[in-house]
């Protein structure tokens, strides 16, 4: 008893000695592990991840539809503008407000639907979100960089972006920059982890951006870095964008999303492959001849080049195939173990691993394998899981994205007198008021239209909700647009003598009498 007692007081005294950081317990004597700085946890194996991460996004179907699932929920075809200004602040009407966004969105669409807003003149504004969001997921992180270039009569915009991957961002191994892959050292005492320039206190201040990759053997040009401020000096808008998910206290670079699952996805994929070519191997149906003695007779009639006097087959090789027939030499016998395919646990057990995966991904398993087999409240409930997490990076696209993006080119225009915003440049918390805006993506979708509709329907009777917000959220719709339709389509239909409040069933009772007529 007294002993039972003493290791009680012991496990109080000790904590955590007794339980997770235990040395001592079987379980737990082989786990060493390093509380290391984000630099050494990430920087250093980040070459490594990447050539992963994007091994499994080419050639594993689960990793694939991964980043591919949140790439097309979170962005889809793009994030669309929606003006929203503080028109209380700027002393402007609700129909000013209203005529001002109007006017905004269309001239933000002339350069964000052009090709001529990339820099390399291949993808538009919405379609560099999606490649840009990509590759974050991919390779932890993606640039984003500002450039300029001549206006022209059907771009009347000098502002382009040039998408750039995580790669060319990276320690100069160059004169001056001492140090090694990872981090290095400026002449002015700055320190430069991975490609991102600090100072003495921290703070951002550069990026290193190489101009080919380190893997680039075929290139001729000799790699060289060029330096990018990340503000400007004089404006202290961003030179650059830096889209990362940053998951601890100063960390510089991003991780893949698919680090966590880089062993189990790779293991799936292996799997998956050898159940594939076991049960193609017991679909196949192979014949072999056995013979007593020496014979060129052609088995069952089978074709032969009558110039070919010797054929010219390899002694050790026996080919497998749909109706393959194999003439053995004598003396020759063969043996084919039941391979027992196709494999009845193969479902079950890929499923569960599939489940472990979209657990650490924040995709269910119904959403990562495109299956809604359960009850319609369980797969309601899968998606409304994942919807927050989509929705909380679509919210941060368009913080760290879009709206910089924006702003850059709300800026341009206001210069260019295309635009008018009064005391635009004069006061940040005014420039702030005219820049405020909104971005919509894909909506979720309805597992059942009806119920999904009369919910919509109840919480604006309640005041929970709004017809703008609720036609987004139902099918992505706007719904200024869709009452301006609707006017249209209501005055054609009362100019052909049918009520807009006509049900079908009335309709064709019309059509009827009309036909007897």
């Amino acid at each position: 008893m007294r002993r039972v007692a003493a290791r009680k007081v012991t496990q109080v005294l000790n904590g955590y000695e007794q339980g997770g950081a235990s040395h001592q317990k079987k379980s737990m004597r082989g786990w060493i592990a390093s509380a290391l700085n984000p630099r050494d946890d990430i920087d250093r194996s980040l070459d490594t991840l990447r050539g992963r991460a994007r091994d499994l996004y080419m050639n594993s179907p689960i990793g694939a539809a991964a980043l591919k699932t949140a790439r097309t929920n979170v962005i889809g075809p793009g994030l669309k503008l929606k003006a929203r200004i503080d028109a209380a602040s700027l002393g402007l009407t609700i129909e000013q407000a209203d005529e001002w966004c109007g006017k905004v969105e269309k001239e933000f669409a002339l350069w964000a639907e052009s090709k001529h807003c990339d820099a390399l003149r291949m993808n538009d504004f919405y379609d560099q979100q999606g490649i840009a969001f990509l590759g974050m997921l991919m390779n932890g992180d993606s640039f984003a960089l500002f450039r300029h270039a001549g206006r022209t009569a059907w771009m009347p915009y000098s502002l382009r972006l040039h998408l750039i991957e995580a790669d060319r961002v990276s320690t100069p191994m160059a004169a001056g920059v001492i140090g090694d892959s990872v981090e290095g050292t400026t002449p002015n005492g700055n320190r430069i982890i991975s490609g991102v320039e600090i100072d003495k206190n921290g703070a951002l201040v550069a990026y290193h951006i190489a101009n080919t990759y380190s893997t680039d053997y075929t290139s001729n040009q000799t790699r060289q870095w060029v330096r990018v401020e990340a503000y400007g000096a004089n404006t202290g808008s961003p030179n650059i964008l830096h889209l990362m998910d940053t998951e601890r206290a100063e960390q510089r670079r991003g991780v893949p999303l698919l680090a966590p699952v880089i062993e189990t996805l790779k293991q799936i994929t292996r799997y998956t492959e050898a159940e594939l070519m076991a049960s193609v191997i017991a679909g196949m149906f192979t014949v072999f001849v056995k013979s007593q003695g020496p014979s060129t007779d052609n088995p069952f009639g089978a074709m032969v080049d009558p110039d070919q006097q010797v054929a010219d087959k390899d002694p050790n090789v026996y080919e497998m195939g749909i109706g393959a027939i194999n003439v053995l030499e004598p003396g020759e016998d063969v043996e084919i173990a039941n391979p027992g395919r196709p494999n009845a646990n193969f479902d079950p057990f890929v499923s569960s691993l599939c489940r472990y995966i979209g657990a650490a991904l924040e995709i269910p398993y119904e959403l990562l394998l495109k299956s809604f087999q359960s009850s319609y409240s369980a797969s309601r409930a899968a998606l409304l899981e994942a919807w927050k997490m989509f929705r909380m990076r679509r919210q941060w696209t368009a913080k760290e994205f879009c709206q910089p993006i924006y702003e850059e080119w709300l800026a341009e225009a206001i210069a260019l007198g295309r635009i008018r915003a009064p005391v635009f440049f004069n006061d940040p918390a005014i420039r702030k008021a005219w820049s405020q805006a909104e971005w919509n993506g894909p909506a979720p979708g309805q597992l059942d239209p009806l119920k999904e509709v009369a919910a919509a329907e109840k919480r604006i009777a309640l005041g929970l909700s709004t017809r703008e917000r609720e036609a987004i959220e139902i099918n992505g719709s706007d719904f200024w647009t869709n009452v301006q339709q609707l006017k249209i389509e209501n005055q054609a239909l009362t100019e052909a003598g049918i009520s807009p409040t006509n049900t079908g069933e009335e309709v064709r009772e019309k059509n009827a009498e009309e036909d007897q007529t």
